[in-house]
Formats: C-alpha cells, structure tokens, sequence
C-alpha cells in the first residue's frame, strides 16, 4: 500500500495484499520469540476445552504478518506512525490464509515535505471474515 508520495493518494482508495497462510510452525516461533506460551495458542489438549476447540494464532501473530503482507518502500515512507483502535474480532487458526485491505480515510499534510495517511485496515481470512480491524497510520515524503 505504502508504495507512492503521499501527494498520489485520495481519500477512498482501497488496496488489497496478497495471502500468507498461517502455519503450525509460525505460532510456535512466535511463541519462543515472544515468550507468550500461553496454552491456547500451544496446548492442542487444553485448546480443545476452549470455544475454539482448537489452537489459535497470537493476535500479535496475526497483526505481525498482516504488516509484512503491506508494501513499505523506502525513500518514500519515513515512519510507521501508529495504530488505533486495533481488535482481534474473530480467531485465525492454523491453515488459515489472510490478506490485508486497507482504505485510506485521512490525509493530514505534515507542512514539512511530509504527511500523514491514515487507512482503515481489515485482516480477512479465506472465509471473507475479519480477524483484524483498527486504523493505520504511515508518514510518507511527498513529492
């Protein structure tokens, strides 16, 4: 997404990643790099007594992949500004393929060769449900 001067986007133009499908080995080195053992995401024994009845991904998993489905090209992007309203509203489990679209809402112009987008990001799985929603915010050069 993150690939013109801010100068080039409009407010409602929407953009769509490619998929990255979730595997059994990304939760568990997830889990050794962020230390978050916790049983839903590493006890198949204990995921089964949950809801899910199954392991699920981190939602840190999920929103740490999102981000690397998103194109991010230097020179033009300056900084990652920030997230908001960030919610993991459904489970993405082991097999599952997500993809990122995202809808730019705002534009504030920074007034020093600089501004701010800022997109709606959902992250869908297969299913066409969301697992991710909050907004995005980039500071890109302009032109």
């Amino acid at each position: 997404m993150f690939k013109k001067y801010f100068d080039d986007y409009e407010i409602g133009e929407r953009w769509h990643s490619k998929g990255r499908t979730v595997t059994e080995a990304d939760i568990v080195n997830f889990a050794g790099f962020s230390g978050d053992w916790y049983s839903l995401h590493t006890d198949v024994e204990y995921a089964k007594t949950t809801p899910f009845k199954q392991r699920i991904a981190h939602g840190m998993l999920v929103l740490s992949a999102a981000s690397g489905l998103q194109i991010f090209e230097p020179g033009i992007v300056v900084a990652f500004y920030g997230m908001d309203q960030v919610r993991f509203t459904n489970p993405t489990f082991i097999g599952d393929t997500i993809h990122v679209e995202m809808t730019v809402e705002e534009m504030q112009d920074k007034g020093n060769g600089t501004g701010v987008l800022t997109a709606k990001q959902e992250v869908k799985k297969q299913t066409g449900e969301t697992v991710i929603t909050g907004t995005i915010k980039v500071l890109l050069n302009k032109r």
